[in-house]
């Protein structure tokens, strides 16, 4: 048998990114498994064919099995892929764990998560290994808008692991000619990278809400990049990750970007939406909200100032007028690059 035909893989989550990772990979003709949380939406992909909610306009190929069976998409598969939230990763790890016998320990996990667990700030390879033990893990990231890596746009990723095996086998997996895989050590620093740059999004959304050009949120871009790098340095992570994928990548996208989810709220806020009004019309999750109030927290523990950040923090958590955070950023203390 080839890789092709021994490989199976779930995915656990069937987000709008989960969706489109399943798809991809069964369009290769991998077994593939997409496991769902909720009923109504999982009966509607299997009588529909199209994951209307998180991927409308997205054909789900007949060989991608939908299932809200979670016992057999964790035993019977060779890699599962995490792509729940964050904020919903704990609960589905526990599950997981009760799960797991000893046919299928030496599963592969590969999480495509791109957020911080609120509670105890930890990141998405430290709640496996806290569930899981020292499972093989990986993490894949990068310039990834979900809709345009479905509709086969060239797209580049970047996939961590501490094991270079596991790295080089999901990449194999993962390539294609329209999805170009890169591999890296460093899995704190693509972890961060993935997470940290939807605060910063939001920033730029609110440049776009209040009627900024492009001279403004270029300068938040930059700055951003610099306030993600020196949290980033000191959990860890290696500088150079930032500039790559994961870093200056994903974050040029998401910063940009009409369809990004966490531009698209800084904008509304920049308008004079308030938060919860924003949350209430939203069907997708824009990780850097719950991201930025996990950031403030790690920005004091590991006391790196990071101005842009907590102005997104104070928009959304405090109801501070977004033009008077800009007019603060601008006006602080002056200082060297």
């Amino acid at each position: 048998m080839n890789e092709v035909t021994e490989t199976k893989i779930s995915f656990l989550g069937d987000g709008g990114w989960g969706t489109t990772l399943a798809v991809h990979l069964a369009k290769k003709n991998f077994s593939v498994k997409l496991w769902g949380a909720f009923n109504d939406n999982v009966q509607a992909m299997q009588r529909e064919h199209e994951n209307k909610k998180y991927l409308p306009g997205i054909e789900l190929p007949d060989n991608l099995t939908i299932t809200g069976d979670l016992p057999a998409a964790v035993t019977e598969t060779n890699i599962i892929v995490l792509s729940t939230p964050s904020q919903y990763l704990e609960g589905l790890l526990k599950q997981v764990k009760s799960l797991l016998t000893g046919t299928n320990r030496n599963v592969i996990f590969l999480s495509v998560v791109k957020g911080i667990e609120k509670k105890h700030l930890s990141r998405m390879s430290e709640l496996v290994e806290k569930y899981l033990g020292k499972v093989a893990f990986a993490v894949l990231s990068g310039p990834t808008i979900a809709i345009e890596v479905a509709q086969g746009i060239p797209s580049s990723a970047v996939i961590a692991s501490k094991n270079k095996t596991v790295a080089a086998k999901l990449q194999k997996i993962f390539n294609s000619a329209t999805f170009r895989v890169y591999t890296n050590t460093d899995v704190i620093g693509v972890e961060l990278g993935g997470s940290l740059k939807n605060v910063i999004a939001i920033a730029c959304g609110v440049c776009d809400g209040l009627g900024f050009g492009a001279n403004t949120k270029s300068a938040l871009l930059t700055r951003g990049l610099a306030e993600m790098s020196r949290l980033g340095e000191a959990m860890g992570a290696k500088p150079r990750t930032f500039s790559g994928l994961s870093g200056l990548g994903d974050l040029v996208t998401t910063c940009f970007s009409p369809k990004s989810r966490n531009r698209t709220v800084g904008e509304k806020l920049g308008k004079g939406d308030n938060i919860e009004t924003i949350l209430e019309n939203m069907v997708t999750v824009a990780e850097g909200i719950e991201t930025s109030k996990a950031v403030q927290k790690l920005a004091r523990r590991y006391q790196i100032d990071m101005p842009i950040a907590t102005e997104v923090f104070r928009i959304i958590y405090k109801g501070k007028d977004p033009l008077k955070a800009m007019t603060d950023l601008m006006t602080r203390s002056l200082k060297s690059e």
